[in-house]
């Protein structure tokens, strides 16, 4: 699983990136993986995040564009050309050629590569939403921001202090920035956005991320709504809602969501909140 172009360098020709992989016997730099018809070098073993370093050669977008399959989450089982005639493995990433993957798992707004990750809230929003919200006086402005696979990483310290979020880079605008700038209530379409207005401030630029808001934390919201997905306990996002709408409150609509079946995950169903 590509993740982010890596700063390490590469042989003439190729490009680095960060990958996720597994395999039966412990992967060295310098092995070679193959994938469709390209030899993909790896570079660099193990870092302390799981991720190695592989060359690709050329463009790399290119070439996942050709030979790469849309990597859906985990929880979505749907066999792959790989898994016909034997039982596919549940815990798996599911990777699948169904074209419809493409579409379906993005958001109407995407536009720039490199994101592990559709963020989900947006799934709500179609042009039609769009275009109603227009007529009553409302403004979509659009940020960037790569999802990155640390955001789907549970905490697994005692003292939630001393977890560290992996980086995640965004952009704004200078036209969304004027907006924010405005004084008009805003509300952040997923924690996604959200994350990436409270790290930049509203400013315009681009940079990257690693700021972990959870209850306690004495964050000062610079965001007053939120529509966002129902979260995992003991995940990230859980605890930024709980931080921007009081853990009390974001609590009692879990439960609820959980007592009414309401969907969670990617695919699920989604709620707006307020900022406490």
């Amino acid at each position: 699983l590509l993740l982010e172009p890596d700063p390490a360098p590469a042989p003439p020709g190729h490009e680095a990136w960060r990958a996720l992989a597994r395999a039966r016997r412990p992967l060295r730099a310098g092995q070679e993986i193959l994938a469709g018809d390209a030899v993909i070098p790896i570079l660099e073993e193990r870092a302390d995040d799981g991720s190695i370093a592989v060359a690709i050669r050329g463009d790399a977008l290119a070439f996942l564009d050709r030979v790469g399959h849309v990597p859906l989450p985990r929880y979505i089982h749907r066999a792959s050309p790989t898994d016909v005639g034997r039982a596919a493995a549940p815990q798996a990433v599911r990777s699948v050629n169904d074209d419809s993957d493409r579409e379906r798992y993005q958001t109407m707004f995407a536009r720039v590569p490199g994101a592990v990750a559709a963020p989900t809230a947006g799934l709500h929003m179609t042009p039609a939403v769009a275009a109603a919200l227009a007529a009553r006086g409302v403004t979509i402005a659009t940020i960037t921001l790569h999802v990155g696979y640390g955001t789907f990483e549970p905490v697994r310290e005692g003292d939630i202090r001393q977890h560290h979020m992996h980086r995640e880079r965004y952009a704004v605008s200078a036209e969304t920035a004027a907006l924010v700038a405005s004084g008009r209530p805003i509300v952040a379409l997923g924690t996604t956005a959200l994350r990436a207005l409270e790290a930049s401030r509203g400013r315009a630029g681009t940079a990257s991320t690693d700021l972990f808001i959870y209850p306690g934390a004495g964050h000062e919201f610079l965001v007053q709504h939120l529509i966002t997905n129902f979260h995992l306990p003991e995940s990230t996002l859980l605890m930024l809602v709980c931080a921007f709408a009081g853990t009390d409150r974001v609590l009692a609509a879990h439960r609820h969501a959980v007592a009414s079946r309401y969907r969670f995950f990617s695919y699920g169903d989604a709620m707006l909140v307020h900022r406490a």
